[in-house]
């Protein structure tokens, strides 16, 4: 009898510790942050790890959201493309958050993307990548080719570039972009010759004899830029050889679309100085919410020298019209929190208005910015207003004709105007 007891009391305990746990469990909303924290990637990621901690105990700060505090759970996928599939199974399934924010390379967010699609997740994808993708399991915050890869190239035509080299990471991104950019560049009457396409593996290290191959390449008589989707750690080797070989802006601009101050912050800059980049965001940026979040990321982070970026503001758009979604609908629950956020407005960092459109796309302007000195940038050229981001692009003849919307009547991510109906798999 007493043993009897002992082990129904025990059970009871086990019992009543579960039933504790999963109602302390249930007084958070779980925010889960999926970036490389080691591996290649590490060198940009890391810090959009910090960001979504700083907005979250920003958020903490204002009550929380529906009455409960937001518990962030980070996870690192290491750079590894698979991991980052893993890693997010382990955050829906295992961790039960309510939202994602992650991922960089378009590789991690293709091998995630079946994973959110199979369990209804929700992510919020915070960097430029290379369109042709609308999934109702994600939104993204980065710019689409409209929003940065064209613009960049017809802000180096009007400066009389006419030989262009696309140099880029052996990945999705870069190669998918650049077959855009091949197409676009044609239209636009540039012959095949003047234009050189070049790959190299992440965390591509040599880049003497491709430098010096780029250099041969602007000697032909013909104004020449590079337009760069090398992607993670592979810049800093890249720009130093740049700067080792002479390649100075003035003779054959580089205009990069994966890097920011982040990445220049441990650069030495002064062989780059003129060199470009194309974004949305600039740290400076002349607004008052810029100077504001600067403040508080400073804060948070404990250093006044620390930078922001890009990546950085998209995450900040993101979160707070997730946020303001969710109070919106009342629930953190995906279905309704996609409905409830298609048109929400949020003011970005540069002064202007973010749009959330139903392709899952933002409104955003376009900048392109000089590298300084001290690792800044000067925007030489903007957009007069925010450009809606584009899901599929114009100047691909199989993407031409598809559009993206996740409202009735169309509620499809890939809809084919001449056909009438959604073509292969639904994003």
């Amino acid at each position: 009898m007493r043993s009897s007891t002992i082990l129904g009391l025990a059970t009871t305990a086990v019992i009543t510790l579960g039933l504790t746990t999963a109602s302390m469990a249930a007084e958070t909303i779980k925010v889960g942050v999926l970036h490389s924290l080691s591996g290649t990637m590490a060198i940009s990621e890391t810090t959009l790890k910090d960001t979504v901690l700083m907005l979250v105990e920003e958020q903490n700060k204002k009550g929380g959201l529906l009455g409960k505090k937001l518990e962030a759970v980070v996870v690192d996928p290491a750079s590894d493309w698979p991991l980052f599939a893993e890693k997010a199974r382990e955050l829906l399934e295992v961790h039960k958050v309510d939202v994602v924010f992650g991922n960089w390379t378009s590789v991690s967010r293709k091998s995630v993307l079946p994973v959110f699609e199979e369990l209804n997740g929700l992510l919020f994808y915070p960097v430029q990548y290379e369109g042709e993708e609308s999934s109702k399991n994600v939104f993204y915050t980065g710019a689409a080719p409209n929003q940065q890869a064209i613009p960049a190239v017809d802000y180096l035509m009007e400066e009389g570039v006419k030989r262009w080299v696309l140099a880029g990471t052996d990945y999705v991104y870069p190669r998918t972009t650049n077959k855009i950019l091949e197409s676009y560049l044609k239209t636009k009457g540039v012959a095949a010759t003047d234009i050189m396409i070049n790959y190299t593996p992440f965390g591509h290290s040599d880049w003497q004899t491709i430098v010096s191959d780029i250099k041969a390449f602007g000697a032909a008589g013909k104004k020449t830029a590079v337009v760069s989707t090398i992607n993670g750690d592979a810049n800093v080797p890249f720009y130093k050889e740049l700067g080792n070989q002479g390649l100075k802006a003035q003779d054959i601009p580089v205009i990069a679309f994966s890097v920011g101050e982040e990445e220049l912050s441990g650069m030495d800059t002064t062989a780059l100085v003129g060199h470009l980049a194309a974004w949305n965001y600039f740290m400076s940026a002349e607004a008052e919410v810029n100077a504001a979040f600067i403040k508080i990321w400073h804060a948070f982070i404990k250093d006044d020298k620390r930078v922001t970026n890009d990546p950085m503001e998209a995450h900040y758009i993101g979160f707070n019209m997730w946020v303001k979604a969710v109070e919106k609908a009342g629930t953190t629950d995906v279905d309704s929190v996609r409905s409830a956020i298609y048109g929400v407005t949020y003011p970005n960092l540069t002064g202007g208005t973010a749009v959330m459109n139903t392709n899952h796309h933002l409104t955003k302007p376009v900048l392109i910015g000089e590298i300084q000195a001290d690792g800044q940038f000067e925007t030489v050229w903007q957009t007069t207003g925010g450009v809606i981001g584009d899901a599929w692009t114009d100047f691909l003849p199989e993407s031409a004709r598809l559009v993206a919307d996740w409202t009735a009547p169309i509620n499809c991510g890939n809809f084919n105007i001449d056909s009438g109906k959604c073509s292969g798999q639904n994003y």
